[in-house]
């Protein structure tokens, strides 16, 4: 399942990126960013809390913490999209993304958005990581 979604995702993101030989030169020979897909498991009931919370607080803290957000996804069955938050993020490299988390985990205004949005419980239930690599030909790198 998680392959899928992963391949899914991936042809979404390549089907919306330039290719190479549209681009001028100097765009031609950006070196490769190191990726993160992360998908949440929302706790049940839960996903419009979760929705909430990264569209008024997490998005803009990402960007203070300097990850790019390469996009969100919810999945296209109803019930899925009830319990599953799939988004990329990109970073320099894999030292800039742990620097990135540590920065963001101990941010004030991140530990206080989270507390404020799990008043009511955890919004969270699991969360999966997967690091990925642009391949020599992706157009997205």
């Amino acid at each position: 399942m998680r392959i899928g979604i992963l391949a899914a995702v991936l042809g979404l993101l390549l089907a919306g990126s330039v290719s190479a030989g549209d681009k001028p030169e100097a765009e031609k020979k950006v070196q490769n960013r190191y990726f993160e897909m992360r998908i949440y498991h929302a706790a049940p009931g839960k996903m419009k809390a979760l929705h909430n919370r990264f569209q008024t607080h997490t998005c803009k803290l990402f960007e203070k913490h300097g990850m790019t957000i390469v996009g969100f996804w919810s999945p296209t069955d109803p019930k899925e999209a009830e319990k599953k938050l799939i988004y990329i993020l990109a970073y320099p490299s894999k030292e800039a993304r742990d620097k990135a988390w540590k920065a963001f985990r101990s941010d004030p205004d991140w530990l206080a958005a989270k507390k404020a949005s799990e008043k009511d419980g955890t919004l969270v239930e699991k969360v999966e990581e997967i690091f990925l690599n642009p391949t020599e030909y992706s157009p997205l790198k």
